[in-house]
């Protein structure tokens, strides 16, 4: 046996010391997968023993290699991997512990007294959101919500006295919920954002707003934000005018929903964010500006070493263009990421590497290690290692390398590296994106060949320059040609995304999958020569089990309310059945999507193979090689207890919104109320007789309220 593990040593450590690939990486990887463990593991003393076994991994490989130099790679490796997998996962506990807050018990309506701590304006949906410190007299501690009020209250508001912005007080009678867990498996988890954002509540407003005590003198950056979105909403029309303004203050809550779902499905919604490619187009501007203007200078330019100089400049414009727009999460990733570009380039060093990502998302991970889990931090850094990962290459050096030829030559190699950047970024970005969203755009990589050289060469210079010359009045032509490119950039957005084909809809991807497509895409990225041709392992059996993944045949919402069915169609597909006509998008797209269904869901009273009365639904649909009767509840009428214990006892499933007695017990399932408020949403495939729920994968984290499995 010591030989057998001799030997496994001896290959491990010649295949660390001969493979040459980059060690400080791989040690932000260890350090994300610690705090994505503890996502992932239920409880405390789960989580204190992966800690325990982690820091006891490294000591055994100090104490078992002490002095062995022929083991120095793999002694270094495990202690370093022990100790960083460890902190990884007591980082995000010590967060979760500092920064979580508890929810409210039960939905209520209640007067407040609030400090505004945040205002966000969202025209769009015809409403404004603010974040309120309150006083809970109850409890006798202080808790944040946050409320959304609809326009006719904010404007109401403005008359009765000063503007309702930041440090104001305002007293007014709200409906407050609790931050709501996902509605199915696979949907998005608000109360887990919530949890980290320290919110207690949510809600809206249901009365007048009461101005107690006035804001002082508006001056700080979200005053500068907003006064600048709204300037440029003023100087560029329509959809454009919106979208200006989110890259010039980060302001989003203007662009129309039209307009963000076909950005989206047109891979593009990125742009929208301010992430890395505005930043980025800032900070090169500002630098290659401050060094083309220096270097006019001779007496400047013979004393001075200039990149140092215009690195300065740039960092100022990163940090003033991060705050500016709000210092999200991903804006601060890519600011930070810039800064160490800009160390390099003063430094004469090579400025875009592996290592300065990794720094990067070191620095992103212990400010915010929630984020993590979230796809603007997974799309960001993954976009960016693709990039920085494909130019590194060797046959990526060799095809850029300049050489004697026609510029229309040299320009078609920029356009075809442009093209295979943009192939990449989506190969890498469409897991994830499936993964948190289950709809990908297919032809992104030939929207964002135009779009992408479009706002960082054409749009966003041109709304600094005319925010430059509105200083001096003479803005106006700028501005209109600010519309012009916006509106072909939208026009792009709305074609592509209305082709056939063009958006991919997917079943929820199991964690598995999502794990084996990320670990073979790391090791293609960060790996060298040949050993890195074992990453496309794993991406193949992940491509086989998303392709296998089961769509689900029924889907039941977190209350029993929304309920959805898929059965085939007249053309061969699919279509969802859904127990109510939902007015709510949310509701509805959540189904649509995790069923991978498009278009609008079938009322099942509307379907011919379903019975309804005006209590409950029945249907019967084959799966599995047998027939699957579902009864759901429409409303929650009593029914006589003996009729509907002899209903349930003739079906399989049985659906409610309520609670149900005791006598109700139909052959497999009852999904009542008392179920649901255990288990959280279901996704049932009855095929394979298999149900996943909503608790299966929360644990006993802060954020969740129902029993964990």
């Amino acid at each position: 046996m010591s030989s057998i593990v001799r030997r496994i040593g001896d290959s491990v450590e010649h295949f660390l010391s001969s493979s040459g690939f980059d060690r400080a990486p791989w040690l932000a990887v260890v350090f994300g997968a610690g705090i994505l463990a503890w996502f992932a593991l239920n409880s405390p003393w789960q989580w204190a023993a992966v800690i325990g076994l982690s820091l006891l991994i490294a000591l055994a490989g100090s104490a078992v290699w002490r002095g062995d130099e022929e083991r120095g790679h793999i002694r270094a490796a495990t202690i370093a991997c022990g100790l960083v997998f460890a902190a990884g996962v007591a980082i995000i506990w010590l967060r979760s512990e500092l920064i979580g807050a508890e929810a409210i018990e039960r939905p209520v309506v209640e007067r407040v007294q609030g400090y505004v701590l945040d205002r966000e304006d969202q025209p769009a949906q015809e409403r404004t959101r603010l974040t309120l410190a309150i006083r809970d007299a109850e409890a006798g501690v202080a808790r944040k919500i946050r409320i959304n009020v609809p326009l006719e209250k904010m404007e109401e508001a403005q008359i009765a006295g000063p503007l309702l912005v930041e440090g104001a007080v305002i007293k007014a009678r709200v409906r407050l919920m609790p931050p709501a867990s996902p509605m199915l498996p696979g949907s998005y988890d608000f109360a887990r954002a919530a949890w980290f954002k320290g919110l207690a509540a949510t809600g809206s407003v249901i009365g007048p707003i009461e101005i107690v005590e006035p804001a002082p003198q508006s001056s700080g950056l979200p005053a500068v934000q907003r006064v600048l979105s709204s300037h440029v909403r003023e100087r560029v029309d329509g959809s454009a005018g919106t979208i200006a303004a989110a890259f010039a203050s980060g302001d989003r809550g203007a662009i129309a929903e039209a307009d963000e779902e076909a950005m989206r499905d047109a891979g593009l919604t990125h742009l929208l964010s301010i992430s890395g490619l505005h930043v980025s187009a800032v900070i090169a501007a500002a630098y290659f500006l401050a060094i083309k203007l220096l270097a006019l200078f001779p007496p400047i330019a013979l004393r001075v070493r200039l990149p140092v100089i215009a690195a300065g400049v740039g960092a100022l414009s990163g940090v003033g263009y991060t705050l500016l727009t709000g210092a999200e999460v991903p804006t601060v990733r890519s600011c930070a990421a810039a800064m160490l570009v800009l160390i390099a380039l003063a430094m004469g060093r090579d400025a875009l590497s592996l290592r300065m990502v990794a720094a990067a998302a070191v620095f992103v991970m212990l400010l915010w290690p929630e984020s993590i889990v979230g796809p603007s931090f997974q799309m960001s850094f993954s976009a960016v290692v693709a990039i920085v990962a494909l130019h590194s290459s060797g046959a990526a050096r060799t095809f850029l390398a300049p050489r004697e030829e026609p510029w229309w030559r040299r320009s078609g190699r920029q356009i075809t590296m442009l093209f295979i950047t943009g192939m990449i970024i989506e190969i890498a970005l469409m897991p994830i994106v499936l993964f948190h969203f289950h709809r990908s755009g297919v032809y992104g990589a030939f929207a964002n060949v135009i779009a992408i050289p479009m706002v960082t060469f054409i749009s966003m210079p041109l709304i600094a320059f005319g925010l430059f010359l509105d200083l001096l009045g003479l803005g106006q032509p700028v501005w209109w040609l600010v519309q012009q490119s916006l509106d072909a950039l939208l026009a792009i957005a709305h074609f592509t995304s209305s082709r056939p084909g063009a958006v991919k809809l997917m079943p929820q991807m199991g964690y598995g999958t999502i794990a084996l497509f990320v670990c073979g895409a790391l090791w293609l990225a960060l790996w060298n020569g040949r050993a890195r041709l074992i990453g496309f392992v794993p991406a193949t059996v992940a491509t086989a089990m998303l392709v296998l993944t089961p769509i689900p045949d029924v889907l039941i919402g977190r209350e029993g309310r929304h309920v959805g069915i898929t059965v085939p169609n007249q053309d061969g597909g699919r279509q969802l059945l859904s127990l109510r006509d939902s007015r709510s998008s949310y509701s509805r797209d959540n189904l649509l999507e995790l069923a991978s269904v498009t278009g609008d869901p079938v009322p099942i009273a509307q379907w011919s193979g379903a019975q309804c009365s005006t209590e409950f639904c029945i249907l019967e649909i084959e799966r599995g090689g047998r027939t699957w009767v579902i009864m759901m509840a429409r409303n929650r009428d009593l029914v006589e207890e003996r009729a509907l214990a002899a209903a349930c006892e003739r079906s399989d499933i049985v659906v409610a919104d309520r609670f149900l007695p005791r006598s109700c017990s139909p052959r497999w399932l009852k999904a009542d109320r008392g179920m649901l408020e255990r288990t959280g949403g279901l996704s049932l495939d009855l095929t394979n007789q298999k149900v996943k729920s909503v608790a299966s994968v929360q644990g006993q984290h802060g954020w969740w309220r129902g029993e964990s499995e």
